[in-house]
């Protein structure tokens, strides 16, 4: 599976869809997703509709990739002019939006001299990129951390701590140890010894219920493998680009920078591309020409795609937006005082609304029903990652109609929950 983040299989509800589309897919594609909850047809803006010309507002934005939204025309024409001109070329050459992509994203980044970019096809593919990066070092070992996800193919999977996933699969690449998120004793213990590589870690941990790392945490690891000479290694696949309200989910924290910064999702907009961003030119060397490579990575119509999204960011003024419409909707959850939801967790427009009941498969089903895309990360969250470009009214619809969801995923719930001590729902810190 060439997906960063789909950490859940999409199950059958009450919409599945019918006819002879679905009865196509059942026959014609292996069951790794369950049967799909629709067949869309087409989008625009935030909204999509299905073969049965049903409207739905999208607040999944393909799991946090289509920063844009659907059909927007940066991107429409960015692709259109570059594939007149050139579509792909292999490795052995380059091409200028490729270059520009790179110089982009270091600039972005403030990434100092001598650092560089890796272009690949996918968040895994970043992620693998890096652990083979990491292993360069010679060290043995790598830490990752508990409730992590950073992909499904081998070494990405090595690094992601669910083990219904990972068990079908062992044996993993080895060497990789899970420390308790969170928990910066556990980490410096692990780091003692000073033989380990690299510390992977995502800044929100999106498909463990979007529970951001703290700050102080944050801080931590940045601190402890400097001083043991190991790599930090950020996977920003679903917290880049924007979509926590600045360019990188790490750019909240005050002198946190990694050595590494793993990218895909939003980046372009939905087509295919997943970049690594190394810091500095004693981790730019570690890999030597001939010692990783891509057929595809950093192609001319991905990079495209990636200018247009990044240009479009900027023009628009969207970090702002994307800002203002999260705390918006933290503001707006809260004031329902609603006695089943307990917090809303995350940054800018990646967001968890937490659950006192697992009932968030049962709400995203109703929410479906209703017109909205939402997922349940896990059984007791909500997670919101909309386009960037939503709107603060497009997003109150939702609001509105989610006391009434909760009451159909759970008839009289609502009425017999007690509310949490201290009373209004928090709202998470990056």
């Amino acid at each position: 599976m060439s997906e960063h983040s789909e950490a859940t299989t999409h199950s059958a509800g009450a919409g599945e869809p019918s006819g002879d589309l679905a009865t196509r897919y059942r026959e014609a594609l292996l069951p790794v997703f369950g049967s799909p909850q629709r067949i869309l047809a087409r989008g625009e803006g935030v909204r999509v509709w299905d073969t049965e010309g049903t409207e739905y507002l999208d607040l999944l934005a393909g799991i946090a990739v289509n920063a844009l939204g659907h059909a927007h025309p940066a991107i429409l024409a960015a692709l259109t002019k570059q594939a007149q001109t050139l579509g792909h070329v292999s490795n052995f050459f380059a091409s200028a939006p490729q270059i520009e992509l790179a110089e982009k994203l270091l600039t972005l980044a403030a990434a100092p001299a001598g650092s560089g970019v890796f272009f690949a096809n996918s968040g895994t593919e970043a992620n693998e990129a890096a652990f083979k990066l990491a292993r360069r070092t010679g060290r043995p070992r790598i830490l990752a951390l508990t409730s992590s996800f950073h992909g499904r193919t081998m070494g990405a999977l090595a690094l992601t701590a669910k083990e219904s996933y990972r068990a079908p699969f062992e044996p993993l690449p080895g060497g990789v140890e899970f420390v308790p998120a969170g928990d910066e004793d556990a980490l410096a213990a692990a780091l003692a010894p000073g033989d380990v590589a690299a510390v992977f870690a995502e800044p929100i941990q999106g498909e463990a219920g979007v529970r951001p790392l703290s700050v102080p945490y944050l801080q931590a690891l940045r601190r402890l493998t400097r001083e043991h000479g190991t790599l930090l290694i950020l996977d920003e696949v679903q917290t880049g680009m924007g979509r926590t309200g600045h360019w990188f989910a790490h750019q909240a924290v005050d002198g946190l920078q990694p050595d590494v910064m793993t990218l895909a999702k939003g980046l372009g907009g939905g087509f295919p591309i997943g970049a690594m961003v190394t810091f500095g030119r004693e981790v730019h060397d570690l890999l030597q020409p001939g010692q990783h490579g891509t057929t595809f990575g950093g192609n001319p119509l991905a990079s495209a795609a990636g200018l247009a999204v990044i240009g479009t960011l900027l023009e628009d003024g969207l970090l702002e937006h994307v800002r203002e419409t999260g705390e918006h909707v933290r503001a707006e959850v809260a004031a329902l005082q609603h006695p089943l939801i307990t917090e809303v967790r995350g940054a800018g427009l990646l967001l968890g609304i937490g659950l006192a009941r697992p009932l968030a498969k049962e709400v995203a089903a109703a929410a479906l029903e209703a017109g909205f895309i939402v997922n349940a990360p896990d059984e007791s969250t909500l997670r919101l990652a909309p386009p960037l470009i939503i709107t603060a009214a497009d997003l109150d619809t939702f609001i509105a109609a989610l006391p009434g969801l909760l009451e159909q995923a759970a008839p009289g719930a609502a009425t017999s929950a007690a509310a949490p001590s201290g009373a209004a729902p928090t709202q998470g810190e990056h």
